[in-house]
């Protein structure tokens, strides 16, 4: 029943779906032009240049196949041919699709035809509330005995989201040029990376690629592509009509597909040739590539610690996590602003082939900064820490003692870097190894671990708080 009242609503469309005299109608046939921009976060700019006859005078235009997911307050209609001559006076967006079920709910309490093989016969709807319920004469049926046929498509249904306008043409009769955007919701772009290590862990490949998913409810043909990069600040309605506010990101595209211009305080990124953004489609686009970027593999042990100033009894024992680190510079096969993304690392094995070896997350990364991602941790390196002592000197003053042992199961020496997190008005009293401070509450001792050894690390640290 379902298909035949479909079927029969297709064609009912195709009959009765123009507009009415009265109006003018522009379709996507009429589009020249197609400009895409993609924010990260559920946003999208479309920019559509199309060619439309216009009558002098006060004239109604529906303006079809636009997003789903517009938002109207966003539109902007303008004439490149006679930009003083073309005014909108009204604008409404009409959302309410035809669908079979909303077809039918219009018709409720209204007479419709069931049709048989045989007959034609009148009925009144009187229900679509879990099923539909017929009156054909005395009789309530609570199906159609046939197929059911419309008289016509009510004006408040549309087969697709249209955007009407009454406009001021004070222009001759003729075609004009027109440029009409909006924002929708339903178009949002990621990255995803893929690190290949060389076997000695010295270099590695990086290939990044834009993720697109358009889920606005239109489809974009043979668009211009823009991606842009920055924190664009919207407002939040009352409401909620809009989702989630913006969070675009930073980038640039290091690939000759991506040209990077500056926009305001953002990046935009084009792509060099047209592509097409079908509706609820996912596409990747190559963002970048590079080879043999100079790479550091780096042991860390971060256990987590109690405030400095409390006394504890607990013995942190953990595995030594393990990253890789470069520097995002040009000297470096690098030197382009990254984007945020998961970054995937591979590695080749014995016998040469790629096995995945761990996932991190990078944040927008600027050139010439420093990129790190936690690959896991070692299987061979275990460390552990523990408070040796602790004395109060005076009100709000505590001296603590640590050490931090480090156990190296390899068959080769290794360093690890020890970070320690301090707090308070602190000062080391006594180290057994020199260290490094990185901020305010943060040192790090780089521990050498020879082959099948132990290594330990002890130090005092005064606090006031």
């Amino acid at each position: 029943m379902r298909h035949e009242l479909t079927r029969g609503l297709l064609a009912l469309s195709m009959l009765l779906g123009a507009a009415p005299a009265w109006a003018e109608q522009s379709t996507v046939q009429d589009r020249k032009e197609l400009a895409l921009t993609v924010y990260n976060d559920n946003l999208g700019l479309v920019r559509e240049v199309r060619t439309i006859k216009l009558e002098k005078g006060q004239r109604e235009l529906q303006y079809a196949d636009v997003a789903s997911g517009i938002d109207p307050t966003t539109v902007s209609l303008r004439s490149l041919s006679a930009p003083q001559d073309l005014k909108v006076l009204e604008q409404n967006y009409e959302y309410d699709l035809l669908t079979p079920e909303k077809l039918l709910e219009k018709y409720i309490g209204k007479d419709v035809e069931i049709h048989t093989d045989t007959t034609v016969n009148k009925a009144t709807l009187l229900s679509t509330n879990d099923g539909q319920i017929y009156r054909i004469g005395d009789k309530i049926y609570l199906q159609a005995p046939g197929k059911v046929v419309l008289p016509q498509v009510p004006d408040n249904l549309v087969a697709r989201p249209t955007l009407k306008w009454l406009l001021q043409n004070d222009r001759a009769t003729g075609e004009q040029q027109t440029e009409t955007s909006y924002l929708t919701r339903g178009l949002s772009w990621r990255t995803d990376y893929v690190l290949v290590v060389s076997g000695d862990q010295v270099k590695s490949d990086l290939n990044g690629w834009v993720t697109l998913d358009n889920q606005s409810g239109a489809s974009y043909d043979n668009a211009k592509l823009t991606l842009v990069a920055g924190d664009v600040n919207r407002v939040r309605p009352q409401g909620g009509y809009m989702e989630d506010r913006l969070r675009a990101m930073k980038a640039e595209a290091p690939s000759e597909q991506f040209a990077e211009r500056a926009l305001f305080e953002y990046h935009s990124y084009q792509l060099t040739r047209p592509t097409t953004l079908k509706d609820r489609q996912t596409k990747q686009v190559s963002l970048l590539s590079a080879a043999d970027i100079p790479t550091r593999k780096v042991y860390r042990f971060e256990a987590p610690s109690a405030p400095i100033w409390v006394q504890t009894r607990d013995r942190t024992s953990q595995k030594v996590n393990v990253y890789l680190e470069m520097t995002n510079s040009k000297q470096d096969k690098l030197g382009l602003p990254l984007p945020k993304g998961i970054v995937r690392i591979y590695q080749q094995d014995a016998d040469k082939r790629l096995q995945f070896v761990g996932e991190d997350t990078i944040d927008h990364t600027p050139r010439d900064e420093k990129l790190k991602f936690k690959a896991g941790q070692a299987f061979d390196l275990v460390g552990e820490r523990k408070q040796t002592s602790y004395k109060v000197l005076g009100d709000r003053t505590v001296e603590s003692s640590y050490e931090i042992e480090l156990r190296n199961r390899k068959d080769d020496p290794v360093t690890i870097l020890a970070t320690e997190k301090l707090g308070g008005d602190w000062d080391i009293t006594q180290a057994s190894l020199g260290y490094s401070k990185l901020d305010a509450t943060t040192v790090e001792f780089a521990v050498q671990v020879p082959a099948n050894k132990t290594a330990k690390v002890t130090y005092t640290v005064r606090t006031k708080y």
